[in-house]
């Protein structure tokens, strides 16, 4: 019954969700000073090839997005600090040609498979399949040219108090080894709150695996400001996967009391990362995925709050998925320019990606990952700002 594990939310339900459960967003939203606009399309420059990249600018309730169709990159996110300050939040490049050839993923639709598959390699009916390898011997978000290196068609909408953009992705039968021509729309909604709301929806004509994820560097300090260990952080998760020295997992749920990866009650990042336990060893940091305590769910439920003690920003993640990959920016190395002119180091941002846990298809005791024909893949995830 794997459609099941995948959840349908009606909009007017994720609305009241946004608005109840996960609080009414920043100051600006509340007292009505900022009102959705129609999303602006502009140029951001050729691929070698010279098709042409597109960038578009969305604003509503305090929270400016501006998205690529290279991609779905979301490649400015600003938000307000307690004063009513706008900073970007969100890594990324000024140019295309750095997401083309230097990005670790700034932003990015993550597909056809977010996170890892041990050896590229899984078993679906009895027949086995060969993905595209590129991290050492595993394959990494889609393999060497996943959902983040191909050009989306985008259809900008309002609706209501919402704006939003409409993306379309076909993947072909065989693209990266995935079987099935997987048919992807994403949806990405800025609430007359600021929230920022993602839709995922797939089908397939033939069974194959999909775990689809965004893959936001996040500093809510602003970007290129500095080290995140600071930020406090609470993941709802009494349990993580820990994984072998090549990121992926050992099949193993863990238990996280008395250990680093304890993210119950919010703590700094810093705190415990430097403790010296293996996994954060192997890692160079977190770079794992958390067992969300609720499972999958019906709808979107609060799982994670990051918060700046700086700024006083703050993250709120709503999901209907049953894990969070939390990577803590271990690989960057002072080689990336960022969109503000100042270079990304290690630990300068974090991903909280939600998703079905890494290498699924490899472990029965996972949830399943696998999509057949006649389903619809539909997952969403909510995220709230404040200040």
């Amino acid at each position: 019954m794997e459609l099941n594990r995948r959840t349908v939310i009606a909009g007017a339900a994720a609305a009241g969700l946004a608005a109840t459960t996960l609080g009414t967003g920043n100051a600006q939203a509340a007292t009505g000073s900022a009102s959705g606009r129609k999303p602006v399309k502009e140029p951001f420059g050729k691929l070698a090839d010279g098709t042409k990249i597109y960038r578009w600018s969305l604003e509503n309730g305090g929270t400016r997005l501006k998205v690529l169709n290279w991609g779905g990159v979301v490649q400015s996110l600003e938000i307000p600090d307690r004063h009513g300050h706008h900073a970007n939040v969100s890594l990324g490049f000024d140019n295309i040609d750095d997401y083309v050839a230097k990005t670790p993923y700034f932003g990015a639709l993550i597909g056809r498979y977010g996170n890892r598959i041990a050896k590229g390699q899984f078993t679906l009916d009895g027949k086995s399949y060969q993905l595209s390898v590129n991290d050492g011997v595993n394959s990494l978000h889609g393999g060497k040219q996943g959902f983040d290196k191909h050009v989306w068609d985008v259809e900008p909408f309002t609706k209501g108090s919402d704006v939003g953009l409409h993306l379309h992705y076909t993947s072909v039968d065989g693209e990266m080894g995935y079987p099935g021509t997987l048919k992807a729309k994403v949806t990405y909604t800025l609430t007359k709150h600021g929230d920022w709301r993602i839709d995922y929806e797939a089908t397939t004509d033939k069974a194959t695996v999909v775990n689809l994820t965004s893959h936001v560097y996040w500093n809510l300090a602003g970007e290129g400001s500095g080290t995140i260990e600071d930020h406090e952080l609470r993941i709802a998760a009494a349990r993580y996967t820990p994984t072998d020295s090549g990121l992926i997992p050992t099949g193993e749920l863990a238990k996280v009391g008395g250990t680093p990866f304890d993210f119950r009650h919010a703590k700094p990042i810093g705190r415990d990362i430097r403790a010296g336990h293996e996994q954060q060893v192997q890692a160079k940091g977190y770079d794992h995925n958390w067992a969300l305590d609720k499972g999958i769910t019906a709808k979107p439920e609060h799982v994670a709050t990051l918060r700046d003690p700086r700024s006083g920003r703050t993250l709120k993640i709503a999901t209907d998925q049953p894990g969070l990959q939390f990577y803590s920016g271990n690989f960057l190395d002072g080689t990336l320019t960022g969109t503000g002119g100042r270079t990304y180091r290690q630990g300068d941002a974090l991903c909280l990606e939600t998703q079905h846990f890494p290498d699924s298809p490899n472990h029965a005791n996972f949830p399943s990952t696998v999509l057949r024909p006649g389903q619809t893949y539909r997952t969403t995830t909510i995220h709230t700002f404040s200040a």
